[in-house]
């Protein structure tokens, strides 16, 4: 069977703004709920089931993989929050003028980023 001719656009397409800021409110909720609902869960499980099981959950949370997994997460759950205000602030009519529409996607993304840094140095400090 022949091959179809493929646009000449195809290489050189750039996804809209808006386009990475849906794709990643839904990464975010797909993140918070396969990874950290269990890891909330396991959480709660700790400090239920007592000191041992509260200093092996402690233990996993301080290692380089628990604290990139949480690092990670805590940027999803600021994305989620930041992109959930925009379709809100959009829901009611606001916000859907092209510079408008494109500043609020880029608002979500800095958001996040200086929330997660924030957070983290806050965390840091203590």
């Amino acid at each position: 069977m022949a091959q179809r001719p493929q646009s000449p656009h195809a290489t050189i397409y750039r996804p809209p703004i808006a386009m990475m800021t849906s794709i990643m409110h839904r990464f975010s909720a797909i993140a918070i709920s396969l990874v950290g609902m269990p890891i909330l869960l396991w959480w709660l499980w700790a400090i239920a089931d007592g000191p041992k099981a509260y200093e092996r959950f402690a233990h996993f949370a301080a290692s380089w993989v628990g604290t990139y997994i949480l690092f990670g997460l805590s940027w999803c759950v600021f994305q989620h929050l930041a992109s959930g205000v925009r379709h809100l602030v959009m829901d009611i009519g606001a916000g859907y003028e092209l510079r408008t529409a494109r500043l609020g996607a880029w608002s979500t993304f800095l958001f996040s980023f200086v929330m997660t840094l924030g957070f983290w140095a806050i965390l840091a400090l203590k």
